[in-house]
């Protein structure tokens, strides 16, 4: 094994599950081509995992063997390197939801950086670029409802956030009428009616 392979497998084997490696993190070890070709073999040797170009994960070692690690650990790493806020699609969390039985067939997630897909072993992971407002409460329950009516869109959300109204805490249905100036008209029309003078 070259003296980079090595280097590179002795700085990343602490990293917790699903850090991304960047190429461009590991440039003092060498060249850039010399880098890239110490990268490329350990992928060939499982050693790495090559999630998009110029990024890699360590997979995950186990008794079972070696696996990818969580997606959505690994998007969570990739979004707090890359300063991006990033939350699972309102597909996914209208089915979490009850809104509906269609399960994504794989997993998507809304970013505010550019739209991009990783692979991870055999699962690809999509990052879909979403306006500002799908993204305005990321890490709270009133988001994961706001991303499930937007994907729902006009013609069912009034229904489905009527059906989620005794369901949500006086905190999450706040949280939903505070974000109304940044949602778009048609949803922010259903929020003023149902939500607050409902």
């Amino acid at each position: 094994m070259s003296t980079v392979s090595q280097t590179i497998l002795e700085r990343t084997s602490g990293l917790p599950e699903g850090t991304p490696i960047f190429a461009k993190e590991l440039l003092h070890l060498g060249t850039r081509a010399a880098v890239d070709q110490a990268l490329s073999r350990l992928v060939k040797r499982g050693q790495l995992m090559r999630i998009s170009r110029g990024v890699y994960v360590r997979p995950v070692e186990s008794r079972f063997g070696k696996r990818a690690p969580a997606a959505s650990t690994v998007v969570e790493h990739v979004a707090e390197l890359r300063g991006e806020t990033v939350a699972p699609h309102g597909a996914a969390t209208a089915n979490k939801l009850g809104l509906t039985t269609q399960v994504p067939v794989r997993a998507i997630y809304v970013t505010s950086g550019p739209s991009r897909t990783l692979t991870l072993g055999a699962e690809v992971v999509e990052l879909r670029h979403a306006p500002a407002w799908q993204l305005a409460l990321a890490r709270h329950p009133a988001g994961e409802t706001l991303r499930a009516l937007a994907w729902l869109g006009p013609e069912q959300a009034a229904e489905s956030l009527r059906a989620l109204v005794g369901r949500l805490s006086r905190q999450e249905l706040d949280e939903i009428a505070a974000a109304r100036a940044m949602l778009p008209s048609w949803l922010a029309k259903h929020v003023s009616e149902i939500v607050v003078n409902g």
